[in-house]
């Protein structure tokens, strides 16, 4: 079977995903940025129900290091054949008077210019003109790319909004070299990552405020993300999928 990659997968949406692409008898490349103890237990997990999967560490904001994870994976000697861009970051809640240009900057450096050196090796490595056997590939974005995150985190809205364009351009751009390019937009979704937010409990918050009453789970985003990158959705493209509860 061959390689799916899973960035900031020792948590949250990455976490599910991984799971469930080993499931589906991928050999999962499990990128962490530095809690290895964290990346270590998803591993075990899959191993425990008799997966496969492996450790990437990276930075994908840093070129360098994106580049090494991929040079470690190629020495695996499977084929990559599927990326999910997931890695993340956002800061605490706060309206555009008090961004700084440092804090913009390190957004989008991750969840902007890490999705494209991911996806540029990915494609290096999927393409038929560089040999590949083609791919897919999904990019987390979400539903703040549409809702704008006022009040909360704007700068983290844009660079989905990024995500989003990165999603529609490169779909068309790489259609006909073998690999396909979806995004999935999850909304409010039970991870760790609104405590970054400095509101651990935000989606139980807000939760009444969706027409489906209650938050997301990981797991719910995975299975989308998981079809997206299977042979059941082999025609399709540069598509959006809302995993938002109707919001």
């Amino acid at each position: 079977m061959a390689i799916a990659l899973v960035t900031g997968a020792s948590r949250g949406i990455g976490k599910a995903t991984a799971l469930q692409l080993a499931r589906e008898g991928y050999t999962v490349a499990v990128n962490y940025h530095h809690n290895i103890k964290a990346a270590t237990d998803v591993i075990n997990q899959i191993i425990e129900a008799g997966g496969k999967a492996f450790a990437v560490r990276a930075d994908i904001s840093d070129e360098a290091q994106v580049l090494a994870m991929y040079d470690s994976i190629d020495r695996e000697g499977e084929t990559l054949t599927a990326l999910v861009n997931n890695a993340g970051i956002l800061f605490e809640q706060s309206t555009i008077e008090n961004l700084s240009a440092e804090r913009i900057n390190r957004v989008l450096a991750t969840n902007v210019t890490g999705y494209f050196l991911c996806c540029r090796e990915a494609v290096k490595r999927m393409s038929f003109k560089h040999g590949g056997k083609g791919g897919a590939i999904v990019n987390v974005s979400s539903a703040a790319s549409r809702l704008g995150a006022p009040g909360e985190y704007v700068d983290y809205a844009a660079s989905k909004g990024a995500v989003d364009s990165l999603t529609t351009g490169l779909s068309l751009e790489v259609a006909a070299q073998g690999i396909r390019v979806n995004c999935v937009r999850p909304g409010l979704i039970y991870t760790d990552i609104h405590a970054s937010g400095g509101e651990p409990g935000r989606v139980d918050r807000v939760k009444s405020m969706l027409p489906m009453q209650r938050g997301g789970q990981p797991e719910e985003v995975a299975q989308a993300i998981v079809w997206l990158l299977s042979e059941k959705a082999s025609y399709v493209t540069g598509s959006f999928i809302e995993l938002a509860g109707g919001k």
